[in-house]
């Protein structure tokens, strides 16, 4: 059975990477509005998903 945590995690790493690729304003450290967003997203999903996995043990 598929983890729908790790999937949207995974998803929101695609989201934000394509956006990285394709920005000419996101640089390292410094993002537009949008880049922001979806780093944002990527990191609360990442942290939350990490976390279940410790939990895990």
């Amino acid at each position: 059975m598929a983890d729908p945590l790790h999937e949207r995690y995974m998803k929101a790493t695609r989201a934000h990477q394509s956006h990285e690729a394709s920005c000419s304003t996101c640089l390292p450290g410094t993002r537009c509005a949008a880049g922001e967003r979806l780093y944002e997203s990527f990191a609360r999903l990442q942290d939350a998903y990490l976390a279940q996995q410790r939990k895990r043990g």
